[in-house]
């Protein structure tokens, strides 16, 4: 979602219906790739290495078939960015999982909130089974309560799991959706 960790909650609408949310092509990752550099350098919220490079971040964002990434843009603005595919292969296949972004910018606008509702309707008509987050850091409270009000259930929090910037070891919640 954000490298803020003490963000509000995005409101439940979108602001303007002029959002929209589309596959992303490789044109994308330039656009992507400042505000993905920005909240992996932050250190509060995803566990990527701390050396990605331009052309390293886009192996750890940009998806392959049969997963796949979308953004969510206002005119050319790319405002947010999610992935989403199977959460294992073989016979953890029938289950999802998906990570986010929103631009620092454009967060508590509602962003997060349409790429997690796409993601959920995504993953249902592809006929996943559910959907598992890994790793959503508990300290990440606007994501949390996003999840949580999209249908997501906290399974367990895996204490002192990642390093946070600021607080140090905070736990990593394991989230789940059944579709």
């Amino acid at each position: 979602m954000s490298n803020e960790s003490d963000v509000s909650i995005e409101p439940a609408e979108p602001v303007g219906s002029d959002l929209r949310i589309r596959p992303a092509g490789a044109e994308d990752w330039p656009l992507i790739w400042p505000f993905f550099a920005r909240i992996v350098e932050a250190g509060q919220t995803y566990a990527y290495p701390l050396d990605l490079t331009e052309e390293t971040g886009r192996g750890w964002w940009m998806e392959e078939a049969p997963a796949r990434t979308v953004v969510a843009v206002r005119g050319d603005t790319v405002l947010g960015s999610a992935k989403m595919g199977p959460n294992r292969p073989g016979r953890g296949a029938h289950i999802g999982t998906a990570s986010f972004m929103v631009s620092p910018e454009h967060t508590g606008r509602g962003v997060g909130r349409a790429l997690g509702r796409h993601i959920v309707d995504q993953c249902r008509a592809d006929g996943y089974h559910g959907i598992q987050f890994n790793a959503v850091v508990e300290t990440n409270h606007a994501a949390v309560a996003l999840w949580l009000s999209l249908g997501f259930q906290i399974m367990a929090t895996i204490p002192e799991a990642f390093n946070h910037r600021e607080r140090g070891l905070v736990g990593l919640h394991v989230m789940y959706q059944k579709l």
